[in-house]
């Protein structure tokens, strides 16, 4: 193993203990490794990241800034080690950020999606992509927490599942709504009927009995779009599955809101970050900050409170 390797190598292991995972970091460095021992290269200066950076040169801007900065923050961990490492500063590579902006689902429109699973051609993926839609709708779990399930973590006597080694290396209990109980249960009895040999311990498999993979949920959940008739209401806001998360945390804070108690509201919001598994709160507001409606009832409230007496 080269010294760059094992540095490699080190500041992975690192970050980890603090809870990143970094499997793409991982496989850029290498990358990046790679291409300077071809090149004859043993320390890190900002010309060659930025010449390694800018690879394949028909790539989007937003990658190659990626790349960049996966090499900063490797350089700048190198260079508090070797004072000769050099850290490409910010800024190198002009890209116009491209933030999608969150779709929103309707009731109607999450049922439309469930009913358009449901005419999948094989039973047990019909039942595996309704059920799992309409997990992902009620509790606004990640789609890697979802299928990541196995089928240990799911809890019929508390209605309890567990969702463990989530987004840095964090594990949660979510509690579901009997319904959701209801519909995990009955997906377990078919997926029995249907595949009586499934050794997996995935909660949710294939049509060969295995844990099903993110490109394939996430190809069917297009296909599902369309058949439901979903289109995009903007260049920036498609049906995107990730936003049936966005779609639950600004319901469930809608509804807080309808109660009528502002006061509720905010105590709602740390627990709400909680339950999606946010490392701070600052990430759930980010999600409530695309809703118009959620700002509308936010100006109304303000309103009201700077009418009342004092």
């Amino acid at each position: 193993m080269s010294p760059l390797e094992q540095a490699v190598a080190d500041y992975l292991s690192l970050r980890r203990a603090l809870g990143f995972k970094l499997e793409r970091a991982e496989r850029l460095l290498g990358q990046f490794v790679g291409y300077l021992a071809d090149h004859d290269v043993e320390v890190i200066t900002t010309e060659v990241a930025l010449a390694w950076a800018v690879l394949p040169a028909d790539a989007d801007p937003r990658w190659w800034d990626h790349r960049l900065a996966t090499v900063r923050v490797f350089a700048a961990h190198l260079h508090a080690l070797d004072p000769r490492v050099e850290v490409p500063p910010a800024g190198l590579i002009r890209c116009r950020p491209l933030r999608a902006t969150p779709y929103l689902y309707t009731d109607a429109e999450v049922a439309a999606l469930i009913t358009a699973a449901g005419t999948l051609r094989h039973p047990l993926r019909a039942a595996t992509h309704q059920t799992l839609i309409g997990l992902l709708a009620s509790t606004g779990m990640r789609v890697g927490e979802v299928i990541g399930l196995d089928r240990s973590d799911f809890d019929t006597a508390t209605g309890m599942l567990t969702v463990r080694d989530a987004k840095f290396s964090k594990s949660r209990l979510i509690p579901l709504h009997p319904t959701g109980v209801s519909a995990v249960s009955r997906y377990l009895r078919r997926r029995d009927e249907l595949l009586p040999a499934c050794t997996s311990p995935a909660l949710f498999v294939s049509l060969r009995g295995r844990r099903l993979r993110y490109n394939d949920v996430w190809r069917t959940f297009h296909q599902l779009t369309e058949q439901a008739g979903l289109s995009a209401r903007s260049s920036s806001c498609r049906p995107r599955i990730h936003d049936l998360r966005h779609s639950f945390a600004v319901a469930t804070v809608l509804d807080g809101y309808a109660r009528g108690d502002d006061h509720d509201v905010q105590a709602l919001l740390p627990t709400l970050s909680t339950y999606l598994g946010h490392a701070d709160p600052k990430h759930t507001y980010w999600y409530l900050s695309a809703a118009p409606e959620l700002l509308a009832l936010a100006g109304q409230r303000l309103e009201t409170s700077r009418r009342r007496p004092r």
